[in-house]
């Protein structure tokens, strides 16, 4: 059916931060890392695994400014140079089908309406039917076992 789309962070928002130095970085409370292994730096503009060696930044971020008391924030990786995924209705990249996901469906007001947590593998098909529903206007996806934000699905 292909009813949904993953969607990545735009870059451009983190790419002037690697200017920075680590003092500066510091102060706002970011983090440069380096990654010493694959899986576990998942970057949220690429919607891939960093490979060691890669550069880092771990930042706090808003993933949903929703004026809702679901409103939410949290840690990210975004790698340096990273280019957003384009990925086609319906796929869900390793990056996701590689880890326990936590889905939480929203309506147009930001107020949660479905929640799950189910493998990656079974990520598509909860995503079809999450979906099913009208009244879910986007689903965000969460890395389950470290409650970070992952992406966001929207209807293809």
């Amino acid at each position: 059916m292909n009813s949904f789309r993953l969607i990545p962070l735009d870059p451009a928002a983190f790419e002037p931060l690697f200017a920075l130095d680590d003092k500066d970085l510091l102060q706002r409370g970011i983090r440069r890392c380096i990654a010493d292994r694959a899986p576990g730096f998942p970057c949220r503009v690429s919607l891939e695994d960093s490979k060691p060696g890669d550069e880092l930044l771990l930042l706090h971020f808003e993933h949903h400014a929703a004026n809702s008391p679901y409103r939410a924030s949290g840690p990210i990786y975004v790698r340096r140079g990273a280019q957003p995924a384009r990925l086609a209705p319906g796929v869900v990249p390793p990056y996701v089908t590689i880890r326990l996901m936590s889905l939480r469906a929203y309506d147009a007001a930001g107020m949660m309406v479905d929640g799950v947590v189910v493998e990656g593998t079974a990520v598509a098909a909860e995503l079809e039917r999450m979906f099913g529903n009208d009244g879910v206007r986007y689903v965000q996806l969460h890395n389950a076992k470290r409650g970070c934000y992952s992406c966001s699905a929207e209807r293809a």
